[in-house]
C-alpha cells in the first residue's frame, strides 16, 4: 500500500507507447509497454505492463495486473550525467 500511495503522490499519468492485446471468451489480456509522465515532477517512466481481464456477470474485471519498471529506465527516467560516470570509474579505479 506505502508504494501505490507514494507514486500516487506524483500524480502518474500513463499513456500506452506499445501493447499486444488477446481476447477469448470471458477474458482478454492486454501487454506492452507504457510510459509515466509525473505530474509534480515532469519526469518521464517506462515500464512494462500487462493486465488480464474477466467478464464476472456481464462486468469485465481486472484479474491480474502488472508493471515494472524497463531496466534502462531504472534511475526514474533520468540519463546518467558525465559526474556519476567519472564516479563509477572511481569506484573501479578506487577498488585496485
Amino acid at each position: 500500500k506505502d508504494y501505490f500511495d507514494s507514486f500516487l503522490l506524483k500524480e502518474p499519468q500513463g499513456t500506452i507507447l506499445e501493447g499486444e492485446i488477446y481476447t477469448g471468451d470471458g477474458w482478454a489480456v492486454d501487454a506492452g509497454i507504457y510510459e509515466f509522465t509525473m505530474g509534480a515532477t515532469g519526469d518521464k517512466v517506462k515500464a512494462r505492463y500487462s493486465f488480464n481481464y474477466v467478464q464476472e456477470n456481464g462486468i469485465w474485471k481486472i484479474q491480474h495486473h502488472h508493471s515494472s519498471v524497463m531496466p534502462e529506465e531504472i534511475a526514474m527516467g533520468k540519463p546518467i550525467t558525465e559526474d556519476e560516470v567519472r564516479g563509477l570509474f572511481s569506484l573501479w579505479n578506487n577498488a585496485l
